[in-house]
Protein backbone atom coordinates (compact mmCIF):
# COMPACT_ATOMS: atom_id res chain seq x y z
CA UNK A 1 0.00 0.00 0.00
CA UNK A 2 1.72 3.51 -1.13
CA UNK A 3 2.17 5.93 1.50
CA UNK A 4 1.82 9.36 1.17
CA UNK A 5 5.15 11.25 2.02
CA UNK A 6 4.72 13.86 4.87
CA UNK A 7 7.15 16.03 6.34
CA UNK A 8 7.68 15.66 10.20
CA UNK A 9 6.59 18.21 12.49
CA UNK A 10 10.41 19.20 12.82
CA UNK A 11 11.19 22.65 13.80
CA UNK A 12 15.02 23.99 13.17
CA UNK A 13 17.03 24.94 15.81
CA UNK A 14 16.39 28.80 16.02
CA UNK A 15 19.76 30.32 14.42
CA UNK A 16 18.10 28.95 11.17
CA UNK A 17 15.82 32.27 11.67
CA UNK A 18 18.53 34.42 12.42
CA UNK A 19 20.30 34.44 9.06
CA UNK A 20 18.84 34.20 5.63
CA UNK A 21 20.13 32.55 2.31
CA UNK A 22 23.32 34.53 1.46
CA UNK A 23 22.02 37.12 -1.45
CA UNK A 24 24.36 35.53 -3.97
CA UNK A 25 23.16 32.18 -3.65
CA UNK A 26 19.78 33.36 -4.12
CA UNK A 27 20.28 36.18 -6.96
CA UNK A 28 22.52 33.72 -8.92
CA UNK A 29 19.95 30.85 -9.22
CA UNK A 30 18.22 33.51 -10.44
CA UNK A 31 20.58 33.96 -12.77
CA UNK A 32 21.10 30.42 -14.01
CA UNK A 33 17.05 30.37 -14.60
CA UNK A 34 17.51 33.92 -16.97
CA UNK A 35 20.70 31.78 -18.80
CA UNK A 36 18.38 28.61 -19.16
CA UNK A 37 15.63 30.95 -20.90
CA UNK A 38 18.68 32.18 -23.21
CA UNK A 39 19.10 35.36 -21.62
CA UNK A 40 22.81 34.85 -22.00
CA UNK A 41 23.58 37.19 -18.19
CA UNK A 42 27.04 38.93 -18.30
CA UNK A 43 27.67 38.52 -14.10
CA UNK A 44 29.41 41.97 -13.09
CA UNK A 45 28.29 40.73 -9.63
CA UNK A 46 30.75 37.77 -7.86
CA UNK A 47 33.97 38.83 -6.60
CA UNK A 48 35.57 35.20 -8.07
CA UNK A 49 39.13 36.38 -9.94
CA UNK A 50 39.06 34.58 -13.39
CA UNK A 51 42.77 35.08 -13.93
CA UNK A 52 44.68 31.66 -13.17
CA UNK A 53 47.01 31.34 -10.31
CA UNK A 54 50.74 31.76 -11.76
CA UNK A 55 51.86 28.54 -14.04
CA UNK A 56 55.20 27.89 -11.07
CA UNK A 57 52.24 27.03 -8.33
CA UNK A 58 49.83 25.01 -10.78
CA UNK A 59 53.05 23.03 -11.87
CA UNK A 60 53.47 22.40 -7.74
CA UNK A 61 49.95 21.08 -7.55
CA UNK A 62 49.86 18.79 -10.19
CA UNK A 63 53.66 17.34 -9.23
CA UNK A 64 52.91 17.24 -5.63
CA UNK A 65 49.51 15.18 -5.98
CA UNK A 66 51.18 12.50 -8.32
CA UNK A 67 53.25 11.85 -5.20
CA UNK A 68 51.28 8.76 -3.38
CA UNK A 69 51.58 10.10 0.43
CA UNK A 70 49.83 13.58 -0.31
CA UNK A 71 46.57 11.91 0.11
CA UNK A 72 46.41 11.61 3.87
CA UNK A 73 44.97 13.92 6.12
CA UNK A 74 46.92 17.02 6.98
CA UNK A 75 48.00 18.83 10.37
CA UNK A 76 44.95 21.11 11.77
CA UNK A 77 47.55 23.81 11.82
CA UNK A 78 48.71 23.50 8.54
CA UNK A 79 52.10 22.40 7.42
CA UNK A 80 55.26 23.83 8.76
CA UNK A 81 55.88 25.38 4.72
CA UNK A 82 52.62 26.94 4.56
CA UNK A 83 53.45 28.60 8.31
CA UNK A 84 56.81 29.74 7.46
CA UNK A 85 55.65 30.73 3.80
CA UNK A 86 53.00 33.03 5.18
CA UNK A 87 55.17 34.33 7.89
CA UNK A 88 58.14 35.34 5.25
CA UNK A 89 55.13 37.29 2.76
CA UNK A 90 54.17 39.43 5.94
CA UNK A 91 57.61 40.14 6.47
CA UNK A 92 58.69 40.84 3.20
CA UNK A 93 55.46 43.04 1.96
CA UNK A 94 53.67 44.24 5.11
CA UNK A 95 57.05 44.37 6.89
CA UNK A 96 55.66 42.33 10.04
CA UNK A 97 57.47 39.71 12.04
CA UNK A 98 55.08 36.52 12.82
CA UNK A 99 55.94 33.53 14.65
CA UNK A 100 54.70 30.75 12.00
CA UNK A 101 54.72 28.20 14.70
CA UNK A 102 52.43 30.26 17.20
CA UNK A 103 51.03 33.28 15.55
CA UNK A 104 49.88 31.86 12.06
CA UNK A 105 46.65 29.80 11.09
CA UNK A 106 46.06 28.58 7.82
CA UNK A 107 42.20 28.35 7.03
CA UNK A 108 39.61 27.01 4.56
CA UNK A 109 39.00 30.61 3.66
CA UNK A 110 38.84 33.35 5.29
CA UNK A 111 34.86 33.46 5.28
CA UNK A 112 35.30 30.60 7.56
CA UNK A 113 37.87 32.25 9.70
CA UNK A 114 34.90 34.48 10.37
CA UNK A 115 33.04 31.73 11.97
CA UNK A 116 36.01 30.35 14.13
CA UNK A 117 36.65 33.78 15.38
CA UNK A 118 33.37 34.29 16.51
CA UNK A 119 32.90 31.03 17.98
CA UNK A 120 36.09 31.39 19.61
CA UNK A 121 35.21 34.91 21.55
CA UNK A 122 31.96 35.68 21.64
CA UNK A 123 29.41 34.20 24.07
CA UNK A 124 25.70 34.00 22.98
CA UNK A 125 24.53 38.33 24.54
CA UNK A 126 28.20 39.28 23.88
CA UNK A 127 28.06 42.71 21.47
CA UNK A 128 30.01 43.25 18.34
CA UNK A 129 30.16 45.84 16.12
CA UNK A 130 29.72 45.67 12.54
CA UNK A 131 30.68 48.40 10.01
CA UNK A 132 27.49 49.53 7.77
CA UNK A 133 27.97 49.14 4.86
CA UNK A 134 29.99 46.00 5.29
CA UNK A 135 30.32 42.36 4.35
CA UNK A 136 27.40 40.47 5.28
CA UNK A 137 28.79 37.49 6.67
CA UNK A 138 30.16 39.75 9.72
CA UNK A 139 26.65 40.27 10.82
CA UNK A 140 25.18 36.39 9.80
CA UNK A 141 27.94 34.50 11.67
CA UNK A 142 27.41 36.99 14.61
CA UNK A 143 23.91 35.86 14.34
CA UNK A 144 24.90 32.33 14.02
CA UNK A 145 27.20 32.85 17.00
CA UNK A 146 23.94 34.11 19.27
CA UNK A 147 25.83 38.14 19.44
CA UNK A 148 24.33 41.17 19.82
CA UNK A 149 24.70 43.06 16.56
CA UNK A 150 25.66 46.80 16.86
CA UNK A 151 26.11 48.53 14.04
CA UNK A 152 28.99 51.32 13.47
CA UNK A 153 28.27 53.46 10.19
CA UNK A 154 30.48 54.29 7.31
CA UNK A 155 30.20 57.50 5.60
CA UNK A 156 31.44 58.82 2.15
CA UNK A 157 31.94 61.85 3.81
CA UNK A 158 34.63 60.65 6.19
CA UNK A 159 36.33 58.12 3.69
CA UNK A 160 34.48 54.94 4.60
CA UNK A 161 36.20 54.90 8.11
CA UNK A 162 34.89 54.82 11.29
CA UNK A 163 33.95 57.67 13.13
CA UNK A 164 35.64 57.30 16.44
CA UNK A 165 34.17 60.27 18.26
CA UNK A 166 30.58 58.74 17.30
CA UNK A 167 32.37 55.06 18.89
CA UNK A 168 33.32 56.43 21.95
CA UNK A 169 29.75 57.35 22.80
CA UNK A 170 28.22 54.57 22.06
CA UNK A 171 26.93 51.68 25.05
CA UNK A 172 30.07 49.71 24.42
CA UNK A 173 28.89 47.45 27.58
CA UNK A 174 29.73 43.62 26.45
CA UNK A 175 31.03 44.42 23.71
CA UNK A 176 33.87 41.69 22.69
CA UNK A 177 34.62 42.33 19.17
CA UNK A 178 35.14 44.74 16.38
CA UNK A 179 35.34 44.14 12.68
CA UNK A 180 37.16 45.84 10.41
CA UNK A 181 38.00 45.49 6.61
CA UNK A 182 40.35 47.61 4.96
CA UNK A 183 40.63 47.81 1.66
CA UNK A 184 37.43 47.80 1.75
CA UNK A 185 34.82 46.01 0.28
CA UNK A 186 32.28 47.30 -1.02
CA UNK A 187 33.51 50.99 -1.08
CA UNK A 188 36.91 50.51 -2.25
CA UNK A 189 38.39 53.10 0.46
CA UNK A 190 41.85 52.18 1.41
CA UNK A 191 43.41 51.97 4.89
CA UNK A 192 46.01 54.41 6.45
CA UNK A 193 48.46 53.86 9.72
CA UNK A 194 46.76 56.81 11.13
CA UNK A 195 43.06 54.65 10.38
CA UNK A 196 45.02 51.51 12.44
CA UNK A 197 46.71 53.16 14.97
CA UNK A 198 43.53 54.49 15.82
CA UNK A 199 41.58 50.99 15.91
CA UNK A 200 44.29 49.24 17.93
CA UNK A 201 44.21 52.27 20.97
CA UNK A 202 40.62 52.00 20.79
CA UNK A 203 40.77 48.50 21.35
CA UNK A 204 42.85 48.68 24.10
CA UNK A 205 41.13 50.93 25.67
CA UNK A 206 37.83 49.64 25.74
CA UNK A 207 38.93 45.97 25.82
CA UNK A 208 37.83 45.13 22.45
CA UNK A 209 39.45 42.42 20.27
CA UNK A 210 39.75 44.25 16.38
CA UNK A 211 39.37 41.93 13.90
CA UNK A 212 40.43 43.34 10.36
CA UNK A 213 39.90 41.54 7.29
CA UNK A 214 42.42 42.32 4.14
CA UNK A 215 42.27 40.15 1.17
CA UNK A 216 42.24 43.14 -0.62
CA UNK A 217 45.49 44.74 -0.11
CA UNK A 218 47.54 43.53 -3.85
CA UNK A 219 44.56 44.33 -5.77
CA UNK A 220 45.22 48.26 -7.56
CA UNK A 221 47.07 49.22 -4.24
CA UNK A 222 50.47 50.28 -4.02
CA UNK A 223 51.21 50.34 -0.75
CA UNK A 224 49.54 46.96 1.02
CA UNK A 225 49.42 47.37 4.76
CA UNK A 226 48.59 45.36 7.49
CA UNK A 227 47.12 46.68 11.46
CA UNK A 228 49.57 44.34 12.75
CA UNK A 229 52.35 46.76 12.03
CA UNK A 230 51.08 49.08 14.77
CA UNK A 231 53.29 48.44 17.35
CA UNK A 232 50.90 46.35 20.07
CA UNK A 233 48.76 45.81 17.64
CA UNK A 234 49.65 41.70 18.16
CA UNK A 235 47.52 41.90 21.66
CA UNK A 236 44.51 43.33 20.89
CA UNK A 237 44.22 42.58 16.79
CA UNK A 238 43.13 39.59 15.06
CA UNK A 239 44.39 40.15 10.84
CA UNK A 240 42.50 37.58 8.54
CA UNK A 241 44.09 37.25 5.04
CA UNK A 242 43.24 35.38 1.73
CA UNK A 243 45.02 33.94 -1.51
CA UNK A 244 41.39 34.10 -3.10
CA UNK A 245 42.09 37.79 -4.60
CA UNK A 246 45.66 38.56 -4.08
CA UNK A 247 46.64 35.07 -6.37
CA UNK A 248 43.34 33.87 -7.72
CA UNK A 249 42.81 31.25 -5.76
CA UNK A 250 39.21 31.59 -4.84
CA UNK A 251 38.42 27.94 -5.44
CA UNK A 252 41.54 26.48 -3.51
CA UNK A 253 40.18 27.68 -0.20
CA UNK A 254 43.55 28.70 1.08
CA UNK A 255 43.55 31.51 3.98
CA UNK A 256 44.92 32.61 6.82
CA UNK A 257 44.83 34.38 10.13
CA UNK A 258 47.49 35.88 12.17
CA UNK A 259 47.50 37.34 15.93
CA UNK A 260 49.02 36.36 19.23
CA UNK A 261 49.73 33.23 20.59
CA UNK A 262 46.95 32.87 22.72
CA UNK A 263 44.41 34.17 20.71
CA UNK A 264 45.57 31.40 17.66
CA UNK A 265 45.58 28.42 20.04
CA UNK A 266 41.80 30.06 21.79
CA UNK A 267 40.42 29.89 17.65
CA UNK A 268 42.50 26.47 16.62
CA UNK A 269 40.40 24.79 19.26
CA UNK A 270 37.31 25.55 17.40
CA UNK A 271 38.65 25.10 14.12
CA UNK A 272 40.10 21.63 15.01
CA UNK A 273 36.52 20.59 16.26
CA UNK A 274 35.15 21.83 12.60
CA UNK A 275 37.43 20.67 9.97
CA UNK A 276 40.41 18.23 9.44
CA UNK A 277 42.84 20.22 7.28
CA UNK A 278 43.97 21.06 3.93
CA UNK A 279 44.49 18.90 0.27
CA UNK A 280 48.56 19.28 1.02
CA UNK A 281 49.26 19.29 -2.50
CA UNK A 282 47.51 22.60 -2.23
CA UNK A 283 49.08 24.02 0.48
CA UNK A 284 52.53 23.05 -1.82
CA UNK A 285 51.07 25.52 -4.64
CA UNK A 286 50.48 27.94 -1.78
CA UNK A 287 53.58 28.98 -0.91
CA UNK A 288 54.80 28.45 -4.62
CA UNK A 289 52.19 31.07 -5.35
CA UNK A 290 52.82 33.46 -1.97
CA UNK A 291 56.96 33.87 -3.80
CA UNK A 292 55.19 35.71 -6.52
CA UNK A 293 57.90 38.74 -6.89
CA UNK A 294 56.20 42.34 -7.63
CA UNK A 295 56.48 41.70 -11.29
CA UNK A 296 53.50 38.74 -10.89
CA UNK A 297 51.07 41.41 -9.03
CA UNK A 298 51.68 44.32 -11.67
CA UNK A 299 50.78 42.28 -14.68
CA UNK A 300 47.89 41.51 -12.91
CA UNK A 301 46.83 44.92 -12.08
CA UNK A 302 47.75 45.69 -15.57
CA UNK A 303 44.42 43.79 -15.92
CA UNK A 304 42.42 45.31 -13.72
CA UNK A 305 43.40 49.28 -14.49
CA UNK A 306 42.20 48.28 -17.99
CA UNK A 307 38.92 46.65 -16.72
CA UNK A 308 38.49 49.57 -13.58
CA UNK A 309 37.86 52.16 -17.06
CA UNK A 310 35.72 49.89 -18.55
CA UNK A 311 33.63 49.80 -15.36
CA UNK A 312 33.93 53.72 -15.07
CA UNK A 313 32.40 54.00 -18.31
CA UNK A 314 29.56 51.69 -17.30
CA UNK A 315 28.82 53.85 -14.15
CA UNK A 316 28.84 56.84 -16.28
CA UNK A 317 26.44 55.28 -18.46
CA UNK A 318 24.27 54.48 -15.52
CA UNK A 319 24.71 58.22 -14.27
CA UNK A 320 26.73 57.23 -11.07
CA UNK A 321 29.73 59.13 -9.62
CA UNK A 322 32.44 57.27 -7.95
CA UNK A 323 35.73 57.74 -6.43
CA UNK A 324 38.92 57.78 -8.62
CA UNK A 325 41.05 56.87 -5.77
CA UNK A 326 39.26 53.29 -5.16
CA UNK A 327 41.47 49.75 -4.62
CA UNK A 328 40.16 46.35 -4.86
CA UNK A 329 38.33 44.02 -7.24
CA UNK A 330 35.17 46.43 -7.31
CA UNK A 331 34.16 49.68 -8.47
CA UNK A 332 31.75 51.57 -5.98
CA UNK A 333 29.30 54.30 -7.63
CA UNK A 334 26.36 56.15 -6.08
CA UNK A 335 23.41 56.19 -7.88
CA UNK A 336 21.19 59.14 -9.19
CA UNK A 337 18.96 61.04 -7.14
CA UNK A 338 16.37 60.13 -9.42
CA UNK A 339 16.77 56.27 -8.52
CA UNK A 340 14.60 54.96 -6.30
CA UNK A 341 17.26 52.53 -5.43
CA UNK A 342 19.93 50.67 -5.63
CA UNK A 343 17.55 47.19 -5.83
CA UNK A 344 15.65 49.15 -8.58
CA UNK A 345 18.60 50.30 -10.53
CA UNK A 346 20.19 46.83 -10.36
CA UNK A 347 17.03 44.81 -11.31
CA UNK A 348 16.46 46.98 -14.70
CA UNK A 349 20.13 46.67 -15.84
CA UNK A 350 19.70 43.17 -15.10
CA UNK A 351 15.93 42.55 -16.79
CA UNK A 352 16.62 45.19 -19.43
CA UNK A 353 20.34 44.76 -20.19
CA UNK A 354 20.90 41.31 -19.18
CA UNK A 355 23.86 42.40 -16.65
CA UNK A 356 24.29 41.38 -13.28
CA UNK A 357 25.59 43.93 -10.90
CA UNK A 358 25.01 44.49 -7.10
CA UNK A 359 22.92 46.53 -5.40
CA UNK A 360 24.33 48.19 -2.52
CA UNK A 361 21.41 48.09 0.31
CA UNK A 362 22.65 44.16 0.21
CA UNK A 363 25.77 45.56 2.85
CA UNK A 364 23.65 47.47 4.87
CA UNK A 365 21.70 50.68 5.22
CA UNK A 366 24.31 53.36 4.27
CA UNK A 367 24.81 51.30 1.16
CA UNK A 368 21.13 51.74 -0.36
CA UNK A 369 22.33 54.86 -2.84
CA UNK A 370 25.62 52.50 -4.26
CA UNK A 371 26.07 49.78 -6.79
CA UNK A 372 28.72 47.53 -7.05
CA UNK A 373 30.44 45.85 -10.46
CA UNK A 374 32.78 43.37 -10.22
CA UNK A 375 36.20 43.61 -12.55
CA UNK A 376 36.27 40.10 -12.84
CA UNK A 377 34.67 39.83 -15.92
CA UNK A 378 37.16 40.08 -19.08
CA UNK A 379 36.99 43.30 -21.43
CA UNK A 380 35.12 41.77 -23.87
CA UNK A 381 32.34 41.31 -21.58
CA UNK A 382 32.76 44.51 -19.84
CA UNK A 383 32.23 46.18 -22.95
CA UNK A 384 29.11 44.29 -24.39
CA UNK A 385 27.95 45.08 -20.82
CA UNK A 386 28.65 48.65 -21.22
CA UNK A 387 27.09 48.76 -25.26
CA UNK A 388 23.80 46.57 -23.44
CA UNK A 389 23.51 49.17 -20.56
CA UNK A 390 24.11 52.05 -23.27
CA UNK A 391 20.86 50.67 -25.25
CA UNK A 392 18.31 50.75 -22.72
CA UNK A 393 19.67 54.04 -21.85
CA UNK A 394 19.27 55.03 -25.19
CA UNK A 395 16.17 53.48 -25.66
CA UNK A 396 14.63 55.39 -22.72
Amino acid sequence: MKKDNKVCDIIPASRVNSVQEYYFSKKLKEVAELNAAGKKIINLGVGSPDMPPSQEAIEVLCSEARKADTHGYQPYIGIPELREGFAKWYKEWYHVELNSRTEIQPLIGSKEGILHISLAFLNPGDGVLVPNPGYPTYSSVSNLAGARIISYDLKEELNWQPDFEALEQTDLTGVKLMWTNYPNMPTGANASMELYEKLVDFGRRHNIVICNDNPYSFILNDNPLSILSVEGAKDICIELNSMSKSHNMPGWRMAMLASNAQFVQWILKVKSNIDSGQFKPMQCAAVEALKAPKSWYDEMNKVYANRRDLAGQIMHELGCVYDEKQTGLFLWGRIPESIASSEAIADKVLYEANVFITPGFIFGSQGERYVRISLCSKEEQLKEALNRIKNIINNQ
